[in-house]
């Protein structure tokens, strides 16, 4: 069974990158055919997909996000992650990885504030 464990910085300034990475155990990222997703949920609203790497490293992006964040993988590390550039206290939320197979970490806070 596959298990996720997010890591993130817990507070971002305005304007700053935040940064979280996925530690992916009991599976390898690079296994054929596998998706692995960031999902975000602010307080009080739905959650709301953020994008995704596929295990040959191509990604698909929020259109609302897109031009903001980027996914990446380190394979020798077994972990993607996640960068959200410019970053505003809207983008305050629990940030969770998910699995192929419906295996989601448990979630990592972070909030923006100055």
């Amino acid at each position: 069974q596959v298990q996720l464990q997010e890591s993130g910085p817990g507070l971002v300034k305005p304007s700053q990158t935040l940064s979280v990475t996925c530690t992916v155990s009991g599976g390898s990222i690079t296994t054929s055919p596998t998706t692995w997703s960031w999902i975000r949920q602010p307080p009080g609203k739905e959650l709301e997909w953020v994008g995704h790497i596929v295990y040959d490293g191509s990604t698909r992006h929020s259109p609302s996000l897109k031009s903001r964040t980027s996914i990446s993988m380190d394979t020798s590390k077994n972990q993607f992650s996640l960068q959200l550039r410019s970053v505003t206290p809207e983008d305050t939320a629990v940030y969770y990885c998910k699995g192929p197979h419906g295996d989601w970490g448990q979630g990592t806070q972070v909030t923006v504030s100055s």
